[in-house]
């Protein structure tokens, strides 16, 4: 082996060594987040079930794209996989302005370790907002202020900072409490912690809101089974008893497995009285709060539920069937029946009659029904004035001398007696007048009335015949009072015959009749049809349908809507199986949807089946009179 080839072979092991530590570094590479898991971005928040840390890249937002990455663990410190993270920035609304939004698609680069892009539009404010959940564990809702340019984010609602908390050891230190109910700030626990068929031990720890704690406090606790069919509630009342300042303790035994909602009544020396419920069922562990408090770690909850809430556990939403459906908003439709009577068209109708005294001739529409053509002789007539005048203007015709305005106004006095320009040029060639002259169709249809048979003698003004054209006809449709405002001129319309199945006729609303009538309390409308087949005759009867285009509106399921009294109430669901009763304000209803025009927004989960069984026990929890 030369110098040469030594040379070159130390040159190509350099080459593979600096290689390979370079793939190193950069498979290693600067991440820390990733290279470390998610303990390499360390909590900072409490907020509801979680621990939260957050981080922006760049650490000062700017206009454009921006990476916010979030660590997610539970209470006990273990990863959040599979959580559902919403997170948006939104600059507020200002002036003429309307808000912006800047969302960012959060998605699981580890085990609990989320990250997504915003892209704020313009410099200014853009509070942040994310909206965690995950199946088993909770959900909660936070904010923080951020605005580009400025460094870092600020927390500002749902979160408390884990270095804030306090380290207290006993039940009743100096730690906060999870809920609040007034002045009261107070823990609830059981034991075991998965209630059971028989003895079960519930403390509560009750302080004032001074963190102090409240002695000789009259607290009464019962869980109640709700009746279900024939079967009665059912109750299993627990006898509280102070075991030391701000701690009290009692026993309850429910008698069955399933859902037995626990409710507090609270009362200390001094204080107003509050009441709280709470969701408990055999075999699921813990309590999930229903009304009467709020907690105070940032929970989902921002104020206290409202008065009728109930909160159901997914046993308990199985066994009543509840359903439930988002309100939304969308073009509504709706449609109008009625019953219709065919009738004329009264803009199509002609009558026939003579400005002279005269005798039928020979007549050519000798029947009702018969259909003429415009133009085309009906009848003939004899008479004297007639006939006179056409002596007059072949005696006029014949003098050369004649005053051309005396000539003109002869042939006029013709014309206007109904004489066509044909017949009045075949008398110029004659020479002589007619006996009989024909009378002839002014417009094109068919004879509906017939006053004349020949030979008869009539008097000038009298209607011989009536023409009809009925290739268009009217319909006369009587619509209910409540639906009147929904019709307008020019509205589409659909025509059936119930003898004719299979066949419709199109039209359109052409007059809205100003008056109604006062026994049926229905106001008339006429439309207009076209009939070129014939099919549709005077005086029939139809079914006429009406589409009444609404708008665009918020609506929900009928089924969705409980009438009580004057009142429309809905259940809105909250989440966490919270179910909480809204009055509304309802409108227009169509094809199974009723508008809401007050109480419900577009995307507010309502509740469509099973909801008379929630309102008997919002009823009971509210008080008859809250709805």
């Amino acid at each position: 082996m030369n110098r040469r080839t030594i040379f070159f072979s130390i040159a190509v092991i350099g080459f593979l060594v600096v290689t390979g530590t370079l793939s190193l570094l950069w498979l290693s590479g600067n991440d820390t987040a990733t290279a470390n898991g998610p303990s390499a971005l360390q909590p900072a928040y409490r907020a509801g079930p979680f621990q939260l840390g957050i981080e922006l890249d760049p650490e000062t937002p700017h206009v454009g794209n921006n990476t916010l990455t979030l660590v997610l663990l539970d209470h006990q410190g273990q990863t959040v996989s599979g959580a559902t993270i919403k997170a948006v920035a939104e600059m507020p609304a200002m002036g003429a302005m309307a808000a912006m939004q800047a969302p960012a698609d959060m998605t699981e680069i580890e085990p609990g370790l989320y990250r997504g892009i915003f892209e704020p539009a313009m410099e200014g404010s853009w509070p942040l907002t994310l909206q965690i959940s995950k199946e088993g564990v909770g959900s909660a809702r936070v904010s923080f202020d951020l605005a580009t340019g400025r460094k870092g984010l600020q927390p500002a609602s749902g979160v408390t900072a884990l270095a804030q908390e306090g380290e207290g050891t006993d039940e009743v230190g100096t730690t906060e409490l999870p809920y609040r109910s007034g002045p009261y700030r107070l823990d609830v626990s059981i034991e075991p912690a998965t209630p059971r068929v028989g003895e079960n031990v519930l403390s509560v720890v009750l302080r004032n809101a001074d963190g102090e704690p409240l002695e000789n406090a009259e607290i009464k606790v019962v869980a109640e089974m709700p009746a279900m069919g024939a079967m009665p509630a059912m109750q299993a009342p627990a006898e509280m008893m102070q075991i030391e300042p701000g701690l009290y303790r009692g026993a309850f035994e429910p008698s069955m497995e399933g859902s037995w909602p626990l409710t507090l009544k609270i009362q200390a020396p001094g204080m107003p009285a509050r009441q709280i419920s709470f969701d408990l069922a055999t075999g699921r562990e813990g309590l999930q709060l229903a009304s009467g408090a709020v907690r105070t770690d940032g929970g989902d909850m921002a104020d206290e539920a409202p008065p009728g809430t109930v909160t159901l556990d997914n046993r308990r939403r199985q066994l009543i069937g509840v359903k439930t459906a988002e309100a939304q908003a969308m073009a509504m439709t709706r449609t109008i029946r009625a019953a219709g009577r065919i009738a004329y068209d009264e803009t199509r109708l002609a009558d026939v009659s003579l400005k002279f005294d005269a005798w039928i001739g020979e007549l050519d529409a000798d029947y009702v029904g018969v259909a003429v053509a415009k133009g085309e002789p009906l009848f003939t007539v004899y008479g004297p004035e007639l006939l006179a005048a056409q002596q007059e203007y072949l005696e006029l015709k014949r003098r050369g001398s004649a005053s051309p305005t005396l000539l003109s106004a002869a042939r006029k006095r013709l014309a206007l007696w109904d004489m066509s320009d044909g017949e009045i040029a075949t008398l110029e060639k004659r020479g002589e007048p007619f006996d009989y002259v024909a009378m002839h169709a002014p417009i094109s249809g068919t004879v509906v009335v017939k006053n004349v048979v020949e030979g008869t003698a009539h008097k000038a003004g009298m209607t011989l015949l009536r023409i009809a054209d009925l290739s268009q006809v009217w319909v006369e449709a009587d619509i209910y009072e409540g639906e009147l405002p929904l019709v307008t001129p020019g509205m589409p319309v659909t025509v059936t015959l119930p003898y004719l199945p299979g066949e419709q006729f199109e039209g359109r609303v052409d007059y809205i009749y100003p008056y109604l009538g006062g026994a049926s309390r229905t106001g008339r409308v006429r439309l207009t049809v076209a009939n070129p087949e014939g099919h549709l005759k005077p005086e029939m009867y139809a079914e006429v349908k009406l589409q009444a285009d609404l708008g665009r509106r918020v609506v929900v399921p009928e089924e969705a809507v409980i009438i009580a009294g004057e009142l429309r109430v809905v259940f809105e669901d909250l989440g966490e199986g919270r179910l909480v009763p809204r009055k509304v304000q309802t409108g227009q209803r169509a094809g199974g949807f009723i508008e809401i025009i007050k109480g419900i927004e577009a995307g507010d989960k309502i509740v469509t089946s099973g909801n008379f069984l929630i309102a008997s026990e919002s009823r009971l929890k509210a008080g008859m009179e809250q709805w």
